[in-house]
């Protein structure tokens, strides 16, 4: 069912589709949208506190710089998404499972937070942070990863294959089974100055 946004007293949305809708103007706190799906809507520097997104899929749409303390995404699935600057640090630890492809997450910051298996495909994550996050068995598949942070970082199994721009200091991360391409690998050694041919 497409939804037309008319800043209804609802606090429970499910199944239903919001097209076009700028959400900058209304106050969206405590309200939970179950199987929703978004296209081309905004949300830049809204207060999205104490929200619940359950199994919605997000497409075209604008998060910069939103605030999402105590938010919940499960199963949260974005696609050509602008997400500059969110920090995704304070949201809940029991919603927290997303998809991200062909998303802008520059200088995202994901510290300390739980993301095994999130594929992140062809993505911009420039100077993202993912400092005492747990990668394990992620995807970076075609992803831009200039100047993102890790550190201290659980990358073990994580998929590097296909990224680009990206460096890491293994003696700072776990790295067991991480998967590289060879000519990926003089980004691992970089600081060492070695002569590689």
């Amino acid at each position: 069912m497409k939804t037309t946004w008319d800043d209804k007293e609802e606090k429970f949305y499910e199944r239903e589709v919001f097209s076009s809708i700028d959400f900058t103007e209304t106050p969206l706190k405590n309200w939970e949208f179950y199987k929703c799906k978004f296209e081309k809507c905004i949300f830049s520097n809204c207060d999205l506190s104490n929200i619940t997104f359950e199994d919605c899929t997000f497409d075209g749409c604008d998060f910069s710089m939103a605030s999402v303390k105590n938010s919940g995404f499960r199963n949260a699935v974005f696609t050509e998404c602008k997400l500059l600057g969110v920090n995704f640090s304070p949201c809940s630890k029991l919603m927290f499972s997303f998809q991200f492809e062909k998303c802008n997450l520059n200088y995202a910051v994901f510290l300390g937070r739980n993301l095994k298996n999130t594929p992140f495909i062809d993505c911009s994550l420039k100077e993202a942070d993912f400092s005492d996050a747990d990668l394990t068995a992620c995807k970076f598949t075609q992803s831009d990863l200039t100047l993102t942070r890790f550190s201290n970082t659980n990358l073990e199994k994580a998929d590097f294959r296909g990224a680009l721009n990206f460096s890491i200091e293994p003696e700072y991360n776990k790295m067991k089974k991480a998967k590289f391409n060879v000519f990926q690998l003089e980004a691992l050694l970089y600081k060492y100055q070695l002569d590689v041919d």
